[in-house]
């Protein structure tokens, strides 16, 4: 079966379906590309099929930053208009316009 196309881009910022927490995409994955013992580890009633793109976001919640893999089914666009305040954003993203980031140029030798 072909990989579906990624419906979110890097840039954009996104919030969970379900659990409390919002972030920017900084990578994608056509389809699901953790570890069994990860995917094993969610509920089997919150379990998202491996089918399907997976994203890579610079993830934030009230109590703190951190690194998230979720699946596309599990996002949903965030509409608060609010920048995202991992401290890593920055060294990744430039610019924001209200809902998406600019990546930085890459710098290369």
């Amino acid at each position: 079966m072909e990989p579906r196309s990624a419906k979110y881009a890097i840039g954009q910022v996104v919030r969970h379906r379900i659990f409390p927490f919002r972030g920017v995409i900084f990578d994608v994955d056509p389809e699901f590309a953790n570890s069994e013992d990860w995917w094993l580890s969610i509920p089997v009633d919150v379990r998202p099929h491996k089918d399907q793109p997976f994203y890579h976001l610079l993830a934030e919640n009230q109590e703190s930053a951190y690194v998230a893999y979720v699946s596309e089914q599990n996002l949903l666009p965030d509409e608060s208009g609010e920048p995202v305040a991992h401290p890593q954003a920055a060294l990744l993203f430039d610019s924001f316009n209200g809902d998406h980031y600019t990546l930085r140029p890459r710098i290369s030798h």
